[in-house]
């Protein structure tokens, strides 16, 4: 049966990105269609550039895996003429590195006029800090997200998880289609510079208005509103999970399993959420208080508002309670883990967002995938491929790429090039 096209089908992109953020974005090429070439090499498959890790599993589906060895000399006129035949080369490199092996958009430019380069450093090019090696939680404290998202007190709390790697990989994605659509106007390629450093920065958006405008200086406020007045706004306890059998309700103060906790967040955006929630909690007599019938009363109130609505809602299990606030209007959701969303979400159940691949992994196994949240109508993005091994496609990608023949490879193969 033939499968359907993708919105990138015949696209090809050369991936010498690494971790997360190139990953990433060539993740989301890969699932709209593209053909993305991952270039690796027996020296640099380690810690999150192994095929066996868990980040490499993640964030190479859909892609074909090309070793190559670029500290050897022999391999840089195959990688030039990979580079002359793409129509996307993006790296995460320190700046200069794909420059440093011939192979740098100034020279492939000359004869691939349409070839479009994606360098995500951290820090992009030029500046002081150009060739600083970043990660997110550097990247996370440079950009004042770590600063952000903390809570009041605890300053060395952040984000705790590659925020800014996704949102750089989106940034790159974008980038790309953008690049490829000035391509169609012009006939030409570009250059396209991503600093995750800026990225970072961005989401700092109101922070800095705040501060240019008002000479406010931000401060971790942890589940409040920095610039809204809305109150309650916060994440209170429901009865934990527990054992079977286990009937307590006396909420998570008492649990010392912190997998055990349960939490539901809600957000009272408006006066009516709270004459909803209000409602939802049977009109206790405490919340028909004057100073609660609006959002700057309840802000003033809002320490003894959290621990009534506390105290309420750990007589709940979290689901339930979150089905009766919605019902009402009021704006709730589970505080839910990787469990929760595998196993007990509906939502994504019903939308089949987590696949189990046929094609088993030969060292890891059965894997899944987390289905590309975009749904197409006429080009449909819903065929996934496991990661592959390194070198697997060695073959398949030059002899398509390059029309190189059997003989040719085998030589490369011996000069060591395809490693």
């Amino acid at each position: 049966m033939t499968e359907a096209p993708r919105p990138l089908d015949g696209l090809k992109v050369l991936d010498f990105t690494h971790v997360l953020a190139g990953p990433f974005a060539t993740r989301v090429l890969g699932d709209m269609g593209a053909d993305v070439v991952k270039i690796n090499s027996v020296s640099r498959a380690a810690a999150a550039n192994d095929p066996a890790h868990p980040y490499y599993l993640m964030w190479n589906r859909n892609k074909r895996a090309l070793a190559l060895d670029m500290s050897n000399p022999q391999s840089r006129p195959v990688c030039r003429a990979l580079c002359e035949q793409a129509d996307v080369v993006i790296d995460n490199f320190s700046v200069g590195v794909l420059d440093r092996w011939g192979v740098g958009y100034d020279i492939i430019s000359q004869t691939n006029p349409g070839v479009i380069y994606v360098q995500m450093s951290g820090m992009g090019e030029g500046g002081p800090w150009s060739k600083y090696v970043t990660y997110a939680p550097t990247i996370h404290a440079l950009a004042g997200l770590t600063h952000l998202t903390g809570v009041p007190g605890r300053e060395d709390i952040g984000i705790g998880f590659s925020y800014n790697d996704h949102q750089a990989g989106l940034h790159g994605a974008v980038a790309i289609l953008a690049a490829l659509a000035a391509r169609h106007r012009s006939g030409r390629g570009q250059r396209v510079d991503v600093s995750q450093f800026e990225v970072g920065v961005n989401f700092a958006g109101p922070a800095l208005l705040d501060l240019f405008a008002n000479g406010n200086l931000a401060r971790p406020c942890g589940n409040d509103l920095p610039y809204d007045q809305a109150a309650p706004h916060n994440v209170y306890p429901c009865i934990p999970k527990s054992p079977a059998g286990y009937k307590g309700n006396e909420g998570n103060d008492g649990v010392e399993n912190i997998e055990q906790q349960r939490w539901i967040a809600i957000a009272c955006m408006t006066d009516e959420h709270w004459q909803a929630l209000k409602t939802v909690m049977g009109s206790p007599p405490w919340a028909d208080a004057n100073q609660l019938d609006t959002a700057a009363g309840r802000l003033d109130n809002q320490a003894e508002l959290d621990v009534r609505i506390g105290a309420w809602t750990q007589e709940f299990e979290a689901y339930e309670l979150m089905a009766l606030c919605q019902q009402a209007g009021v704006p709730a959701g589970v505080v839910q883990d990787g469990v929760d969303l595998v196993e007990n979400d509906p939502q994504l159940a019903a939308a089949g967002f987590f696949e189990k691949l046929e094609d088993v992994h030969e060292s890891l196994g059965q894997t899944w995938v987390d289905h590309l949240p975009i749904k197409f109508s006429r080009t449909p993005c819903e065929q996934y491929q496991r990661v592959r091994a390194l070198g697997e496609d060695n073959e398949a990608v030059l002899a398509d790429w390059l029309a190189m023949d059997d003989t040719t490879i085998a030589a490369a193969q011996d000069q060591g090039v395809l490693q």
